[in-house]
């Protein structure tokens, strides 16, 4: 008898007639993992609620982690105090990445956090495994089911089969208002692009040797057309002692068509390698053995955001305004990058701090949908303000407490909601919400009854 490899026996499939769903409910889903997605989750699983948390991507960490942005903004206020605006996950992240040498603060006009994307990244997954939350990657939305205003539903599609949950409450953390705009709620698009960046990290460089940020700057104005560049300027941020640094010095366009979003990231990787021709030529002492280790994901900046209750403006950034219902501050400037070959860099003062109001957070046509992230309401020189990732985080960590505090009940045994039981996020009693996210909006804020008030 001829030896057997293996006992292994193999069982002929088709596929059936009727697809299986696999159906899923929970208190919470929050659609996109990155910062605002996963701070949402994180906070609604301490507070005690199931969590769903969905991704597009095959890995959690959204643009934090995989397009490789290396860099926390828009956490610490301005020179010469630097007070922390932003607390919740930020602080574990700080206490577990510090000690390990995965993190360090660099200041200038204000705090910058430069971070290890590797470690970063198993740090969340650790974090969302250990609190129980469902994790769903690789998922493209599909149909969202809003009825009476309550979302009831979202479809799911992978590669391992079909997917529906069934939650109390959304959090639309896309990005791009993905599941907002499923929903047939209205969003804004821009009439022009506004650019993103595909970032790389750049290995074997000699720190001992590296230009400043301004020479950097200088040389890419000076010459990036001529090495394939749209955006005439742009940063690199060395890790001290590591030989590497992270290159933001592209702009590549956005597009919400899948065909265009491919495109994007092949004419990104080529910008990309032509920055690094150019930084080997202009400073070959620093660059001269320099290659790239890796290539992240194409970085989206502003693409497509909802219609909320308010449309937070300029205006009120550079006024400071202080709403009744604010739920995140930063005093991040104004960062508008809509110019190919440039971007608007409109710093604020020393004592500035600006505010997202929950209503630029909430869909008017939906009682259990919150948006946190880069997809709120505000104009574009706004929203462009309070997208990085500090505010966008405290956004995420107040979608989970509103949340919490309009669900009447969990669901039943049989796995059904009931929406009648819920309170719209409309009506969030403001007082009881302050003194849930008191860290992350400070001592300023006024009194009011509902997230209505001015």
């Amino acid at each position: 008898m001829p030896h057997e490899l293996t006992e292994l026996r193999l069982d002929a499939v088709t596929r059936p007639a009727t697809w299986p769903v696999h159906e899923i409910t929970a208190d919470v889903c929050v659609v996109g993992a990155g910062i605002a997605g996963s701070s949402a989750a994180i906070e609604s699983a301490r507070l005690g609620r199931s969590v769903v948390l969905v991704d597009s991507l095959p890995l959690i960490g959204g643009q934090m982690v995989h397009s490789l942005i290396g860099l926390f903004a828009g956490i610490f206020g301005n020179a010469p105090r630097y007070p922390q605006l932003t607390h919740g996950i930020f602080d574990d992240i700080f206490a577990a990445l510090e000690p390990a040498g995965d993190l360090y603060f660099s200041r200038g006009h204000t705090t910058t956090v430069f971070y290890n994307e590797v470690a970063l990244g198993r740090w969340l997954e650790r974090t969302v495994r250990d609190l129980g939350i469902q994790v769903i990657t690789g998922a493209v939305l599909g149909d969202v089911d809003l009825r009476d205003g309550f979302v009831s539903s979202v479809e799911l599609a992978t590669r391992y089969g079909d997917v529906r949950v069934r939650a109390a409450g959304y959090v639309d953390a896309s990005g791009d208002a993905a599941l907002t705009y499923r929903a047939g709620l209205p969003c804004w698009e821009p009439s022009r692009p506004i650019y993103g960046s595909q970032q790389v990290i750049v290995e074997n460089l000699n720190e001992a040797h590296k230009p400043d940020n301004g020479e950097i700057d200088a040389v890419f104005a000076a010459r990036g057309e001529e090495f394939g560049l749209l955006r005439r300027g742009g940063l690199a941020f060395f890790f001290p002692g590591r030989g590497t640094a992270v290159l933001n010095v592209t702009h590549i366009d956005a597009p919400l068509d899948p065909a265009g979003a491919s495109r994007a990231m092949f004419q990104g990787r080529d910008q990309a390698d032509g920055a690094l021709a150019l930084l080997k030529a202009e400073f070959p002492k620093a660059f001269g053995e320099a290659r790239v280790r890796a290539y992240g994901f194409p970085g989206r900046r502003q693409t497509r955001w909802i219609r909320g209750a308010h449309q937070l403006t300029v205006d009120e950034v550079r006024a400071g305004t202080v709403f009744d219902d604010a739920v995140a501050r930063t005093a991040w400037p104004v960062e508008l990058h809509d110019r190919s070959d440039g971007y608007v860099w409109e710093m604020f003062p020393a004592e500035h701090v600006h505010y997202v109001p929950l209503r630029s957070m909430l869909p008017p046509g939906a009682a259990n949908l919150v948006a946190a992230g880069r997809c709120v309401d505000g104009d574009a020189a706004a929203l462009s303000s309070v997208r990085v990732m500090g505010p966008c985080s405290a956004m995420g960590f107040a979608a989970a407490h509103v949340l919490a505090m309009a669900s009447g009940g969990n669901t039943n045994p049989f796995g059904m909601i009931d929406f009648g039981s819920l309170s719209s996020v409309h009506d969030t009693d403001l007082e009881r919400l302050r003194s849930r996210i008191g860290a992350n909006i400070g001592a300023d804020i006024g009194t009011g009854a509902a997230a209505g008030g001015a």
